[in-house]
């Protein structure tokens, strides 16, 4: 109960700060939201800000998702920043509250929420700056010129989040991948991302009604199932023991028998290396996965197994 308890908190902060921005988004409005007590609110995070980096945290866990689905690490540099850059638009096409949390209302959510935001951007930064090394232009770009094409592509990015009719943003590939590369492959690189078809069908509509992931399910689910997924959800790339712990389940062979459950329904997926003897697993939901969990903490769905 615990930690679904917390996953509602922590989509309740995501919606409020959607609709209200961080500065007008208070531990009232968040516990309103979750329609859980500010007792309960403050037996699971420090304050608001605490709540709010929790928040974050998990919206990295499924942007990466987003990420790294199709994304191949031996394609060329241009593929691998296009994959990826396709992955965070459908992200933020798909999730547009999370995707606004990450890139508007961190700026206003303490230092805390700037030093995450600064690692991660380190990490985008150095993935373009690769680019140096391919470079077609002559003279190889300056190091600082890979901050400054993130930072020109979070603007457009931030701009277009706070618009109330903004479109399909995976719309934006082109032309963002254009600008991405023309400093290091050349504006004939640049004419051809600009003249490539978007990609179709890579994000879902934003304010379309969504489908009930529950009901492609193969079975019911149970509380104790419900229970493992939310840790899962909660702590993405657990071993069996902290899975046990998260979800308050003490008998490793039931935590091994209902993490198979949901493994053999498409829900989880182990990343780990428990596929040698001795190694330990490391669990993460699958996308479909975050559909379900995000079904049950939004509508506090807890169903028998038949």
């Amino acid at each position: 109960m615990v930690e679904i308890q917390r996953a509602r908190l922590i989509a309740a902060m995501v919606e409020v700060s959607a609709e209200r921005g961080m500065g007008n988004a208070t531990v009232a409005h968040v516990v309103e939201r979750a329609g859980v007590s500010r007792r309960t609110f403050y037996e699971l995070f420090i304050d608001r800000e605490d709540c709010f980096l929790a928040a974050f945290d998990e919206a990295i866990t499924r942007a990466s998702r987003y990420v790294l689905d199709s994304y191949d690490p031996d394609a060329r540099w241009a593929e691998r920043i296009r994959t990826a850059l396709i992955g965070l638009l459908s992200f933020l096409d798909a999730e547009r509250g999370a995707g606004q949390l990450l890139i508007v209302w961190s700026l206003g959510a303490g230092a805390s929420s700037l030093e995450r935001r600064r690692l991660l951007l380190a990490q985008v930064i150095a993935a373009v700056d690769e680019g140096r090394g391919g470079s077609k232009t002559g003279d190889e770009p300056p190091p600082l010129t890979a901050e400054g094409v993130v930072g020109g592509a979070l603007s457009v990015l931030h701009s277009r989040l706070l618009e109330e009719q903004p479109g399909q943003l995976v719309e934006l590939t082109g032309p963002l991948m254009s600008m991405i590369l023309l400093p290091y492959l050349g504006a004939r690189a640049a004419r051809k991302e600009i003249a490539r078809p978007a990609p179709e069908g890579s994000a879902c509509k934003v304010g379309s009604v969504a489908h009930d992931p529950l009901r492609e399910l193969d079975m019911r689910l149970t509380y104790r199932t419900v229970r493992v997924l939310t840790a899962v959800a909660a702590h993405p790339g657990g071993s069996n023991r902290q899975v046990a712990d998260g979800s308050g389940i003490a008998d490793q062979g039931q935590i091994s028998k209902l993490l198979a459950r949901l493994h053999g329904l498409g829900l989880v997926e182990n990343t780990g290396a428990g596929s040698v003897r001795g190694a330990p697993n490391a669990w993460t939901l699958t996308a479909k996965g975050w559909e379900v969990e995000t079904a049950i903490t939004r509508d506090t769905v807890a169903v028998e197994e038949s």
